[in-house]
């Protein structure tokens, strides 16, 4: 019964742990250093109200541009696509992630922090 009740929950549990190491991490300091240098397109993927509420400094709003993702990606298929969500819990910016890949973008990486670790950071908020 023990090794029944064992299997099962690896069973449960083993799409998460593949879904959550299917994009890299990108840390705080490296999205700072990306973003100054101007090395990164950011898909924020929080939805448009809070996306005018305030979103990361040059980022696009997933919501309102899935169609047009492709342009306004850059055309350069191995540069730094970063998508972030809401926090750390939060697991909405896969769907941004997986379409830049679906695009054929191979560098594709997760803000684990999202919006409010961006704004906990004491970082600054584009409207």
């Amino acid at each position: 019964m023990k090794t029944l009740l064992s299997s099962l929950c690896a069973l449960l549990l083993a799409p998460i742990a593949l879904f959550a190491g299917e994009f890299p991490d990108i840390s705080h300091d490296e999205l700072k250093k990306a973003i100054a240098e101007k090395k990164v397109a950011l898909i924020d993927v929080n939805g448009s109200l809070s996306f005018q509420t305030g979103h990361i400094p040059g980022a696009i709003d997933f919501a309102s541009t899935k169609a047009e993702l492709a342009g306004k990606l850059p055309s350069d298929k191995n540069a730094l696509i970063v998508a972030y969500c809401g926090n750390e819990r939060c697991s909405a910016y896969a769907a941004g992630a997986k379409a830049a890949q679906a695009l054929g973008y191979t560098n594709v990486k997760h803000y684990a922090k999202g919006i409010q670790g961006w704004k906990a950071s004491g970082e600054n908020t584009e409207k």
